[in-house]
């Protein structure tokens, strides 16, 4: 590792708490003589002006400040630190604003490493012209909008027809998606460590009710059916991205570009911090049964 000089701070910037958190954070760096930029209130081009030079990004809030970090520092190689203020915050490194000065002291000490995960490219083609583009940390959905009325889609993979599929919609995941809305669909847990694509239908309806694992080049485009007669919309990491109308294209594939996060704990601790959070109410291991021969 070498020395952080320039790191950037960025508070959740639909969440005001978050903001004096960011502001003592920044301070106490400042003070060990480290580079530091702040936003609070922060749209991503604004984030995007500052990555040139930075070399750490720490996000304050939960799995969302996260997930927006991390697709903008990711096209920079820049790696994020996540300190949760959220509910669950399994993607955030520290658990809370009152483990700062422990952390700083790691960070300073270069005691860290840093965790590659895989991100896909969401396009969206219409007559041939894509009209919109995104990337994912965790997953895209293709689903209903507003209409409480099924999806009609047809899946093509490496382009072959594979399967029509008539839902709630239709989620593709990386392995860091797998444990979040892929996981509540009923997908498999995926390490972060892997590379593919997961595909998990939503309440399907007579149609494939298994998700698929998919390696990592392959491409998925997501076709809507004609037979589709509900508002349908396209949304990357829980925000919208367009909608679409029948006919519309969705494609994923993995992107060029890797999320970093910063890790303080061994590097096997992801089945650990699953475990707590999917069994809150074990507190402690079951003491060993000892046999009376």
């Amino acid at each position: 590792m070498t020395p952080v000089n320039r790191v950037g701070v960025l508070a959740h910037p639909t969440r005001p708490q978050t903001a004096p958190i960011a502001e003592q954070i920044a301070h106490s760096l400042e003070a060990q003589g480290i580079d530091v930029w702040l936003l609070t209130n922060w749209k991503p081009e604004e984030a995007i002006e500052r990555m040139p030079g930075t070399e750490m990004v720490i996000a304050i809030g939960g799995d969302g400040a996260m997930l927006r970090s991390a697709r903008v520092c990711a096209p920079f190689a820049v790696p994020v630190l996540g300190v949760n203020m959220g509910h669950l915050g399994f993607l955030t490194e520290i658990q809370g604003p009152e483990a700062w000065d422990a952390a700083m002291r790691e960070l300073l000490d270069e005691r860290y490493w840093v965790e590659k995960r895989m991100m896909i490219d969401v396009s969206v083609w219409r007559d041939g012209v894509q009209i919109e583009c995104g990337e994912a940390l965790n997953e895209a959905v293709i689903g209903r909008g507003n209409v409480t009325r099924l999806v009609r889609v047809q899946v093509i993979i490496d382009g072959e027809w594979a399967t029509t599929y008539t839902a709630d919609g239709l989620i593709i995941a990386t392995a860091t998606g797998s444990t979040a809305y892929a996981l509540a669909a009923g997908g498999p847990i995926l390490p972060p460590e892997l590379r593919n694509i997961l595909i998990v239908p939503v309440a399907p309806h007579l149609s494939l009710d298994r998700p698929m694992v998919l390696p990592e080049g392959a491409v998925v485009d997501v076709i809507v059916s004609e037979q589709t007669h509900s508002d349908t919309v396209v949304a990357v990491d829980g925000e919208l991205l367009t909608p679409l109308t029948v006919g519309d294209r969705v494609t994923i594939q993995a992107s060029e570009h890797i999320s970093r996060f910063i890790r303080l704990r061994e590097p096997t601790y992801f089945y650990r911090s699953l475990l707590d959070r999917l069994e809150p109410q074990v507190i402690q291991p079951p003491a060993p049964v000892s046999r009376v021969e």
